[in-house]
């Protein structure tokens, strides 16, 4: 518990001690004073540990790459948390526009990214909870005002080289918003890792809790990012989502596909219009280091912080008076920034991080961990699946599932192209995966093998609308590339990403699209124009949707690329060994070193399923800690994993109806453990939460309610209580 305010002390015994004594000594003094001292020890040592966040002078991070680039803002026209746009401007239908289409200021590219990364992550809808619930305008202490939110502050950005040292065309970025609030006599921190494979503000629905508290909040992209390399015209995105040509931009490339102008020259030749992406194609495996970007960020943020709140020197050294021993520390995030989150506190060696609030953390288990998880009297069969698995076996399956009687009615089944999805279930019984006769039997069968594989009942109306936005086949393909380490020429499993025409054939992007991309891009195709592509299609490359498979010369969704991909986990073939290897690289360990944590997840998660994430993750931290484990687990009902999808119109069909935010709870969470650290508030204990559904029709469900959204509670029934029993997490149903 950091409850006692030691910047005082501590800024007044490094001079002591930088001084040799007597506080009235003259700074001039003080600086020829700690130089002799330094003299007496090794400079290199004392150099590495004046660069950490305990050192006693202000030194920039040695992973910091090039400058680091500091803008402040007024918090009227212009700010942190909204980019000047307010509440009412985020929640607008109308996004931020350019004044040249071709070529948007950096300032303008902020505005759109800020503006597209908070509405991807939540419902947007007052309806819904936004204004009332969470939002700009709710106050830390959930009082709805009637301003705007909009918060003044200075934010600094930079690349890291990342956590190899790997070559400067492959940055990673770091970020730390300072807001003007921020109270150096109570210093703390929270982290805002980026979502899914988005760029730097791709946590900005997070960080807005740490804004809002006063916090300084560290961001990174953790490797990944939403602009691409154009590899035809040979241009690169910057720091600030700007491009440049690649020879331009040089080591500030935000990212730049490591090719020599050979290989770039021939993949244009055989391949041409096509793109390049941080996450998939950096050749780097980012994900195994996530949880040290993280930490980078916090590195960045103590730097930050000394630079604006640090006491001055003569000759321009700046002593830290925001030190850990002062400074509260929060990591947080969602989805797999969630996971960066909890890894880093895995990792954290220096004790920089204090608590860590989470939710739907796409975590990755090592298999046979000695753990179970039950709900109900049910044992859930092989829980803790890693992503590519469980996403590689819902790429194959998912569509088919569609079509099941079982989940007429679903959301967004109406996107889902029908005969596609029927050529895809006799696909899968010509390939022996399915045994039905019909189309209907053949697609419940499908829903029961997903089923068994760790979804919840719950996840079964939502895999239609995974399959009709590509979800699964996306994901697969970005991962797959990324843990093989696999170059975009490799072509991985016959896939590339590039725009496509009126015909489905491949094109050129429209060049708007393009300079707009750092801002409205997810780093996951399909995004901003640019799809998923299908080299192997019989006759010619066509957008995968509607493609051919090559084996069955039928529009069946690429069943040949989806089984190539599912095979990569098993095979014994160069590029099958390598993301096997990588995905060893990315297994976390469960020890979260005592910190305590509070993981939120939602029950009908069909992205990251709960018996392959967060359930098995309480278990394995459970049996590794024991009873020094301080990890409570809350289980939200009628909560999934995309809040976004609840304020989609009527026509996709009922979200708003079925499902609550659960970014509500995520906000609950960081709240009990800022209570928790600040104020020693005992921690919730696991749970489940129950929800109420909206209900009413689609598209327009009653506007929620506290009686939706239940508390989090100290100590819940002992029906809604989640144990361990031995090495086996119970989960009530």
């Amino acid at each position: 518990m950091k409850t006692k305010n030691l910047l005082a002390p501590l800024a007044a015994a490094a001079l002591t001690a930088a001084c040799g004594g007597g506080g009235d000594t003259a700074p001039a003094d003080t600086r020829a004073t700690a130089q002799s001292a330094s003299t007496e020890r090794d400079r290199g040592a004392d150099e590495r540990a004046d660069r950490g966040p305990r050192g006693l002078f202000n030194r920039l991070p040695g992973f910091i790459a090039g400058e680091v680039r500091k803008t402040a803002y007024d918090g009227a026209t212009d700010d942190l948390l909204t980019a000047g746009l307010g509440k009412t401007g985020l929640a607008s239908a109308v996004a931020p526009t350019y004044v040249n289409a071709l070529a948007p200021t950096a300032a303008e590219l902020r505005r759109a990214a800020i503006y597209n990364n908070y509405r991807a992550i939540v419902d947007m809808t007052a309806p819904g909870g936004y204004g009332t619930l969470y939002g700009p305008n709710v106050a830390a202490d959930g009082t709805v005002t009637a301003g705007e939110g909009k918060i003044a502050g200075t934010e600094y950005i930079a690349y890291s080289r990342g956590a190899d040292g790997g070559a400067a065309s492959q940055n990673v970025v770091l970020m730390v918003q300072v807001p003007a609030s921020f109270d150096p006599r109570k210093p703390c921190i929270v982290t805002a890792t980026s979502s899914g494979s988005r760029g730097v503000y791709g946590g900005i629905s997070t960080g807005e809790w740490g804004l809002k508290h006063g916090c300084a909040v560290a961001y990174t992209d953790k490797g990944t990012g939403a602009a691409a390399h154009d590899l035809m015209a040979d241009t690169v995105p910057l720091i600030d989502g700007t491009r440049a040509t690649a020879a331009a931009a040089g080591d500030s490339a935000q990212f730049r596909a490591p090719l020599d102008a050979a290989q770039l020259a021939a993949f244009n030749a055989a391949t041409p219009d096509r793109f390049a992406f941080k996450h998939a194609h950096s050749q780097r495996n980012p994900e195994k280091d996530w949880g040290r970007f993280t930490l980078q960020a916090i590195e960045f943020a103590y730097w930050a912080l000394n630079d604006r709140y640090g006491i001055a020197l003569p000759k321009g050294e700046t002593l830290r008076t925001i030190r850990p021993a002062n400074t509260l520390v929060i990591a947080s995030s969602i989805s797999n920034g969630g996971a960066s989150a909890l890894a880093a506190a895995e990792l954290d060696r220096d004790r920089l991080i204090d608590g860590v609030a989470v939710s739907e953390p796409a975590v990755e288990l090592p298999q046979n961990a000695g753990i179970a998880v039950q709900r109900g009297s049910v044992l859930q069969a092989d829980a803790g699946k890693v992503l590519y698995d469980y996403t590689t076996q819902a790429n194959l399956y998912q569509s088919c599932a569609a079509l099941s009687p079982q989940v007429a009615g679903a959301p967004g089944i109406g996107f889902v192209v029908a005969a596609f999805a029927a050529n895809r279930c006799a696909s899968l019984k010509a390939k022996g995966l399915l045994t039905a006769d019909t189309t209907a039997g053949q697609a419940d069968e499908a829903l029961a093998k997903l089923a068994a594989y760790g979804w919840e009942p719950e996840s079964a109306v939502l895999h239609a609308s995974l399959a009709a936005f590509e979800v699964a086949p996306a994901v697969a393909v970005t991962f797959g590339n990324a843990l093989s380490r696999s170059s975009v020429a490799d072509s991985l499993c016959g896939y590339s990403y590039a725009a496509t025409t009126p015909t489905l054939t491949v094109g050129p992007l429209p060049p708007a699209s393009l300079a707009a991309m750092a801002a409205t891009g997810n780093g996951v195709p399909p995004s901003s124009g640019v799809q998923l592509i299908n080299n192997l299609s019989p006759g010619l490359a066509l957008r995968d949707l509607v493609s051919l498979s090559p084996s069955t010369f039928t529009q069946d969704f690429n069943l040949d690329g989806a089984l190539c991909l599912r095979n990569l986990l098993t095979g014994s073939d160069a590029k099958a060994l390598a993301l096997q290897q990588g995905i060893g690289q990315t297994l976390r360990s469960g020890n979260l070193q005592r910190k305590p944590a509070i993981i939120v997840h939602g029950r009908a998660d069909a992205l990251i399923p709960v018996n392959h994430s967060s359930r098995p993750y309480t278990a394995l931290n459970k049996r590794v800690e024991g009873r020094h484990s301080r990890l409570s687990y809350i289980e939200v009902t009628n909560a999934q994993h995309f809040d976004t999808f609840i304020g989609l119109p009527a026509v996709l069909g009922g979200y708003d109806t079925r499902y609550i935010p659960l970014h509500v709870y995520l906000n609950r969470a960081l709240d009990a453990m800022y209570a928790h650290l600040r104020h020693g508030q005992p921690l919730p204990d696991s749970q489940v939460v129950r929800t109420v559904p909206r209900g009413g029709s689609p598209g327009a469900a009653p506007a929620i309610t506290a009686d939706n959204v239940p508390p989090i509670l100290r100590r819940p029934a002992q029906a809604d209580a989640i144990r361990m029993h031995g090495n086996t997490l119970v989960v009530p149903d």
